[in-house]
């Protein structure tokens, strides 16, 4: 092999680079702009614990946080009852099932299992079995922040957050 095949081999192999660099930053980029609060801002002051979210470019309140400390990416939906977990990932979660009910969502009807979450965590917020639904139909890894989980804490949305309060109790 001469040195300018060695050259040419080393310039394919650092445009790779180049590129395989180019597409992590890039999928970063979407990353954040889909979940702009990966790590949620949070303080506690005077027994108050408040979270502040922004939205997304689809105006809506993604966050990371946690199930039973493993992590999950939450949609904020004070439309929906239950915190509502896919089933695909709730079986990840190792959630068991417990009785069997329906759920009318804008989807249409389906079968959900009730089931407890030990711990749910958004930022330093902290919630304590938490009623929820296992939904058969719902696809992703999304987990739907409903309000079983929200009516605990005082929600203030303004100029694209969402600022979460919780008291001391």
């Amino acid at each position: 092999m001469n040195s300018h095949s060695i050259g040419k081999i080393f310039l394919h192999l650092s445009w790779v680079l180049v590129l395989a660099g180019l597409i992590m930053l890039f999928n970063q980029l979407i990353s954040r702009k889909t979940n702009p609060n990966q790590n949620p801002d949070s303080q506690t002051q005077n027994g108050v614990t408040e979270v502040i979210l922004r939205r997304n470019s689809q105006h809506h309140y993604v966050a990371n946080g946690l199930i039973n400390g493993k992590s999950v990416t939450f949609l904020v939906d004070t439309g929906a009852t239950n915190v509502s977990i896919g089933a695909n990932l709730a079986e990840k979660l190792g959630l068991k099932r417990g009785y069997q009910g329906t759920a009318y969502t804008a989807n249409g009807t389906t079968t959900t299992y009730a089931t407890t979450l030990a711990t749910l965590s958004l930022g330093d917020i902290q919630f304590n079995n938490v009623r929820a639904s296992i939904t058969m139909g719902m696809q992703g890894d999304e987990v739907l922040l409903g309000m079983s989980a929200l009516k605990d804490v005082e929600l203030i949305h303004k100029n694209g957050e969402l600022t979460m309060r919780q008291y001391a109790q």
